[in-house]
């Protein structure tokens, strides 16, 4: 564990927390000194172990079930987190969905599923979130993107409509917001070692694409949320930082 707590009475909401590299942000940012609010949609128990591992090193964190893509269970969330921990001061926009199917064959429920928690979700999240930032006298907005933003994907065709579109916000808000002191960035992640091996199945080692010549690891995506949340990152935002080993360079 670090000995630096630069966010030290700070609150960070963190969604889709529960595994891979959004547990590894809450576990990366309770390091950093903040209170972290672990939200997931359905997976209890894995962001109730997120908490527990929290607690156990001396940090503070609690659970906050909700679906981001509704709304009003957002609006109670993000009261729930005001009235349990006093502020909001970062969110970081990590849930999402990864399917599958080519753009022929997709129906219109199926292109609004990515969609629908991607953009709809950072909608209701940044609309709950910022005037509590703005109470608190600033904060951080750090989104989730990835390649297939710029690169695209076959047969993820919406995702990587609604990646873009993250992006979009992203700069959007990061020029509405910066004379209230609150930055907005994106983190889009490589190829990660958190890709199921199922769906890598039958395909060329994506290793081999990767100058560095791995896969990421979902604690280095970790650290460079908690930069862009901290003190060291107070001149950087609307900006897209890609961590990817090289694999798309620009």
């Amino acid at each position: 564990m670090s000995t630096s707590k630069e966010l030290a009475g700070k609150v960070a909401l963190v969604t889709g927390a529960g595994r891979n590299i959004g547990r590894a942000t809450a576990l990366a940012l309770a390091d950093a000194g903040a209170a972290v609010a672990v939200n997931t949609r359905k997976s209890r128990e894995d962001a109730e172990k997120v908490v527990q591992e929290i607690r156990a090193a001396g940090g503070q964190a609690e659970v906050f079930m909700a679906d981001i893509a509704d709304g009003a269970a957002v609006r109670a969330m993000v009261d729930g987190i005001v009235k349990r921990f006093g502020r909001v001061d970062f969110l970081v926009l990590n849930a999402s969905v990864r399917s599958e199917k080519p753009f022929t064959e997709m129906t219109y429920e199926e292109w609004r599923v990515p969609l629908s928690i991607t953009l709809d979700g950072a909608f209701y999240l940044a609309k709950a979130c910022i005037p509590e930032m703005i109470k608190a006298g600033g904060g951080s907005i750090v989104t989730l993107g990835g390649m297939v933003s710029l690169s695209g994907a076959a047969r993820r065709v919406h995702g990587s409509v609604a990646k873009h579109g993250l992006v979009g916000l992203t700069r959007g808000l990061a020029r509405e917001l910066a004379p209230q002191g609150i930055r907005a960035n994106c983190v889009a992640p490589g190829t990660m070692n958190t890709l199921r091996a199922a769906d890598r199945s039958g395909r060329p080692d994506p290793a081999k694409a990767i100058p560095i010549g791995r896969m990421g690891e979902a604690e280095e995506i970790a650290t460079t949320v908690r930069f862009l949340c901290g003190p060291g990152a107070s001149y950087i935002t609307g900006q897209t930082i890609h961590v990817n080993g090289g694999q798309m360079m620009f």
